[in-house]
């Protein structure tokens, strides 16, 4: 009688690189700690205005410990206002906080202090009586929170190249511009560029806008990508971060890139056969993720990881005043950092 033998399948070689910097960034670090602390100190429920971060997983993790995300302070119901409200990490408009004010609502600003400080750019600009440029992607709630610092009519919104050869300002002369902190740097010089040959006068920032955490991000994936048979970058589809590194690991040469929230998104038959797999992570992904689809490739392949690391983050961004000594546990610490 003959006995069949299942032979053992061979994996398929796979060689990932592995972006350093990737993931979370001091400013959601800092987000993710406050609506934990505020839990802490104060009980659920605790309120966020908008995702505090642009990931569900972040968001479902913080609304399974008792935190209830809003779009508008009129949602918070009466017998929860002395509970507080959490603003998200990419700013709010100067119309929240006194909003929240006149209904008595305490409230902590968990604003990334890279994003406040392109606020107080963009004001210094305007006191100094120029009108402001700010180049972003319209709608994103870091431009609305930003462009809500400034009177109306003081400010005007650049997302391309394309925009900035048709604009028309009523002083070309009395210019300044800031920058939303999460762009392409790449992109944005282009514009840059642009506006600085139509008007001359334009002044820059006292420092650059994009946050260090973009430029990191961006200058891994630039140094992993070419040679890619595919480019994964974990994140979220609103965040524009994560975006931002799709288009730059394409650009650096890798064959194709996607952006994916988690490893139940894989679609193995668009993916194909591969033998370079480039892995990064926005700013407001978690680790936890990253090693998810990780994996899943080993799953599949024979897998060795590379690290490609350009950059050291040892950046720390206190939480507000009101949280600082209000104990973590370890558990805590484990979800704070991904």
């Amino acid at each position: 009688m003959n006995i069949h033998v299942d032979q053992p399948v061979e994996k398929p070689p796979l060689t990932i690189r592995l972006c350093g910097p990737r993931g979370f960034c001091a400013g959601v670090d800092r987000a993710i700690q406050i609506v934990v602390l505020a839990l802490k100190a104060y009980g659920a429920p605790v309120y966020v205005r908008h995702e505090i971060v642009h990931n569900r997983y972040v968001v479902e993790g913080l609304e399974a410990k008792g935190a209830v995300f809003v779009e508008e302070l009129d949602e918070i119901p009466a017998e929860h206002r002395q509970q507080p409200v959490v603003f998200s990490a990419h700013g709010v408009p100067k119309s929240v906080p006194e909003d929240a004010q006149a209904r008595n609502l305490f409230y902590l600003d968990a604003t990334c202090p890279l994003v406040s400080k392109v606020h107080k750019q963009a004001m210094r600009h305007q006191r100094l009586g120029r009108h402001v440029i700010l180049i972003g992607h319209a709608g994103h709630p870091e431009v609305i929170g930003t462009m809500g610092q400034l009177p109306e009519g003081t400010v005007s919104l650049i997302e391309t190249i394309e925009d900035a050869e048709v604009y028309v300002p009523a002083d070309p002369a009395n210019l300044g511009f800031v920058t939303q902190t999460t762009l392409s740097v790449d992109d944005t010089a282009g514009v840059i560029a642009k506006l600085h040959e139509r008007f001359p006068l334009l002044q820059a920032p006292a420092a650059d806008s994009i946050c260090y955490a973009t430029t990191n991000r961006q200058d891994a994936v630039k140094e992993a990508a070419p040679g890619c048979d595919l480019f994964i970058v974990v994140g979220a589809p609103n965040s524009s971060n994560s975006k931002r590194l799709v288009e730059v690991a394409l650009r650096a040469g890798a064959k194709q890139s996607m952006l994916v929230q988690r490893a139940s998104e894989l679609d193995w038959d668009q993916i194909g056969a591969i033998g370079t797999l480039g892995i990064s992570a926005g700013a407001s992904a978690p680790e936890v993720i990253v090693e998810e689809i990780i994996e899943a490739f080993r799953s599949r392949y024979a897998a060795t990881v590379e690290l490609a690391i350009t950059a050291e983050e040892t950046e720390n961004f206190l939480v507000n005043r009101e949280l600082r000594n209000v104990p973590l546990t370890r558990e805590d610490m484990a979800f704070v950092n991904g």
